[in-house]
């Protein structure tokens, strides 16, 4: 007998063969709290009330953009997934965050079940990583919707932390100091840009080399998006911070003033960390200006700290590789770049 629905672009085959690839996967980052088997309709996850005197939950979700279109072109799909919860694990953790479960969505046109289950051996990692279950999802089939061989890929976080553990930024004042962690390249954002430059301005392939990078533009391009969740969650709970922003999307400019009170500003100065080999490469091959790079790009910083200044040793002590970028000035909500 014919197959309708098949003939109409959706294989119901290979959503069972791709069920059937990453169940291990899957089942792989589960903990004492799920409760069911994946096939659900919904994922069971048991509260563990008895350790939080307090608890608020938060939740995110995101994507990881034109990123996937590097991953097309070369053909590399286990990366982005990792990528997806490492930046989901971020933006909750500036809050304080611990995570707890996650959930993803795949839709394309037309399923390959083994290129999903690559996304998903990234998912996976991610979670088993930062301690947090993959504990459902979605892959959708919907031809005409995407180009054939292209997917999009997002995933929702939700995680929880006590009252008393909260991060607000409210308690920010004058003086206290701004710190930096490494990023490990573009991480899930300013690709759109990234793309223009290297595969149209600079007329370059993914799998060229060129002298300022050890790897292919694409693989450069591909570095996996950095969680900071297990080095940042010891000093959350002794409460040595006063603010988080994960520089993303908006860059310096747009992302920290999201955690300053009235009356705060800040002053970031340039050269105090090390500028990696690919903002470099992108800022001279696109003509970009500083203000514009700082606004796309997270120039080699992917997570920023506001500390007081008496407790900078004790992060410092918790994360060795922390760079001294800015201070917290009188303003309004405003990122000044020096």
């Amino acid at each position: 007998m014919t197959d309708l629905y098949k003939e109409a672009g959706v294989n119901i085959d290979a959503g069972n063969e791709t069920v059937r690839r990453i169940k291990g996967l899957v089942r792989g980052t589960y903990n004492n709290h799920v409760l069911g088997d994946l096939g659900s309709f919904g994922g069971l996850f048991a509260f563990p009330k008895n350790d939080y005197q307090e608890p608020i939950l938060v939740s995110s979700t995101d994507g990881v953009g034109t990123k996937l279109k590097v991953a097309f072109a070369l053909e590399k799909y286990n990366t982005v997934g990792y990528d997806l919860v490492n930046h989901c694990v971020n933006d909750i953790l500036v809050q304080g965050a611990k995570p707890l479960f996650f959930l993803d969505y795949i839709g394309t046109g037309s399923l390959e079940p083994s290129n999903a289950e690559a996304v998903v051996s990234g998912l996976a990692r991610g979670c088993r990583e930062n301690g947090c279950v993959l504990i459902g999802g979605e892959t959708a089939e919907m031809p005409g919707i995407y180009a054939p061989g292209e997917f999009d890929l997002v995933g929702t976080i939700v995680g929880v932390v006590d009252r008393e553990l909260l991060i607000t930024g409210a308690n920010i004042a004058l003086g206290d100091v701004v710190l930096g962690l490494a990023s490990t390249g573009l991480h899930t954002n300013g690709y759109s840009l990234a793309r223009k430059i290297c595969f149209e301005k600079a007329g370059l392939k993914p799998t060229d080399t060129i002298p300022e990078l050890e790897e292919s533009i694409g693989e450069t391009l591909l570095a996996s998006h950095r969680s900071y969740f297990n080095e940042l969650y010891p000093l959350i709970t002794r409460k040595a911070l006063k603010g988080l922003a994960h520089i993303t999307g908006g860059g310096f400019y747009d992302n920290i003033p999201r955690i300053l009170p009235e009356g705060c500003g800040v002053e970031i100065e340039k050269g105090s960390w090390p500028v990696l080999p690919i903002f470099k490469f992108l800022q001279e091959a696109g003509n970009v200006p500083d203000e514009q790079a700082y606004r796309v790009f997270n120039m080699g910083i992917g997570m920023v700290i506001v500390c007081a200044a008496e407790m900078e040793a004790e992060v410092r002590k918790q994360v060795p590789e922390v760079y001294k970028i800015g201070k917290v000035v009188k303003g309004e909500r405003v990122v000044v770049v020096k």
